[in-house]
């Protein structure tokens, strides 16, 4: 079995406090050996290739430190100040900057010199996501010729909004260098598809393989999932079971509405403190019988728009709670802190709603946290942004268009009144999905998929299919 050289911007070994992805990853590289690659997250006055490694969990870890000029160009900078608001249908926040889009192609030459002399010729290597998209490109140009695939954990967006960005012929082009990209949803393969016919000249054939200038590549929807038997575990762990009655108790009776999102301008949380009080001002005769808890930890605070919405969101929280409390009740419970998974587990858990109304998402993956957390015997609402890469699969949610403020007021209404039996019935669809596609399924895809990609030339050198935990060849 060859190995897997996992590449990303950060490294999260799993175990501990780490997200399903990282477990899955972590998962892949125990089951063949191999490595994982990225940047440290720390900084260094000038940059010396100097790798760290590290045995985490099982699993060798290799980073690099970045200057500061790295940092704030490269991921500051183009990676979350122009693609992430860009990726995520927000043009008006994208930043192009000649100096970003520098500092992008100067760190991502530098990870590939760095991670090169670890690359073994029969290694797979799967780089992760927007920070590192001509990555693959890099590593082709200094000789690499082993499979190498990439997968994007958030939208591809449009091609009229994509074509604001002055480098994107060139970005798109490099990902020609890959053999394999995996997109969580079939309308973020689409939209990519459309580019490369409308806007290079390629070519989409039947069995989504792309090709252009010559080069073939392979393009694969592969929702991404939890780990849903580990985060059902953590559910009914004593930390959870604690937390859980602790939040029940603090909510005197009332039905409490949970939203857990990084503090981010994609997950739609001015629109569903909008939606919230929309609830709150139609129907007064509820309006002290729920309590909406909001946790938001804060995220990439050098950039000017995080802080922003911080303080829109302080300011609106205060807002309403001062227009709708009581002596006995405040509406809203805004948290700016991180919470480890076992004590979230056990806040899902207690809560009868499950708020998750991202204006864009990949994929969202609290949706999915929050089904397995659920008390099978009385489950809670999952309400959903239909603009979250994880409607397309979790439609027995109530779907709702979080730039509606109606929409969402009604869907908390219908979601209150919503009949035991009724609750029953979507949670155990929902959990059957969250259970059959979960990370491990996401991972077994996406490295059977990379095994199986055809090759020509002198890079066709054929490897085995990953079998799924079942024994079988995964397609």
């Amino acid at each position: 079995m060859s190995r897997l050289i996992v590449i990303s911007n950060r490294v999260s070994a799993g175990g501990g406090a780490a997200g399903g992805l990282a477990v899955a990853l972590s998962a892949g590289l125990r089951e063949n050996g191999g490595i994982w690659f990225g940047w440290s997250g720390e900084r260094i006055d000038e940059f010396t290739g100097q790798i760290n490694f590290r045995i985490e969990d099982g699993v060798r870890t290799a980073t690099v430190d970045l200057e500061d000029q790295d940092i704030e160009e490269y991921y500051n900078g183009f990676a979350n100040r122009t693609l992430w608001p860009l990726f995520h249908y927000r043009i008006d926040l994208a930043e192009y900057e000649r100096s970003f889009a520098g500092g992008y192609r100067r760190a991502n030459e530098r990870f590939a010199d760095t991670v090169l002399p670890l690359i073994e010729p029969e290694d797979h290597v799967w780089v992760q996501d927007y920070h590192m998209l001509p990555l693959g490109s890099e590593l082709r140009a200094r000789g690499v010729t082993n499979r190498i695939g990439f997968f994007l954990h958030i939208p591809w967006p449009p091609r009229r909004l994509l074509v604001t960005l002055p480098e994107v012929r060139e970005l798109v082009e490099t990902l020609f260098a890959y053999d394999l990209i995996g997109f969580h949803t079939r309308e973020w393969l689409d939209s990519f598809a459309d580019f490369v016919v409308h806007e290079l000249g390629g070519a989409i054939s039947d069995d989504d393989v792309a090709t252009w200038n010559g080069q073939r590549l392979k393009l694969l929807v592969c929702p991404a999932g939890i780990d849903a038997a580990e985060f059902k575990a953590l559910s009914e762990s004593e930390t959870a079971r604690r937390t859980c009655i602790r939040v029940r108790e603090s909510a005197v009776g009332r039905a409490l509405i949970v939203g857990v999102d990084r503090l981010d301008y994609s997950k739609g949380l001015e629109e569903r403190f909008q939606g919230y009080e929309r609830f709150l001002s139609e129907h007064p005769e509820e309006r002290k019988e729920v309590v909406l808890l909001q946790i938001a930890p804060p995220s990439r605070g050098a950039v000017e728009s995080y802080q922003q919405i911080r303080t829109r969101l302080e300011g609106l929280a205060g807002k309403i709670n001062g227009a709708h409390a009581a002596l006995d009740w405040v509406p809203i419970r805004y948290v700016n802190q991180a919470y480890g998974r076992d004590v979230l587990a056990g806040v899902y858990r207690a809560s009868r709603i499950g708020l998750v109304t991202p204006l864009r998402d990949g994929m969202n993956l609290v949706a999915k946290e929050y089904v397995a957390a659920q008390d099978p015997s009385d489950p809670g609402v999952l309400i959903l942004s239909r603009f979250a890469g994880a409607a397309e699969e979790m439609t027995e949610a109530v779907l709702v268009n979080p730039h509606s403020a109606e929409e969402i007021s009604d869907a908390i209404r219908t979601a209150l009144a919503m009949p035991l039996a009724e609750r029953i019935s979507r949670w155990e669809r929902l959990m059957e999905k969250v259970q059959q596609q979960d990370v491990m399924w996401w991972l077994h895809r996406f490295t059977a998929a990379l095994s199986a990609v055809e090759l020509h030339g002198e890079r066709a050198n054929p490897l085995p299919l990953i079998e799924s935990d079942e024994g079988h060849e995964v397609a």
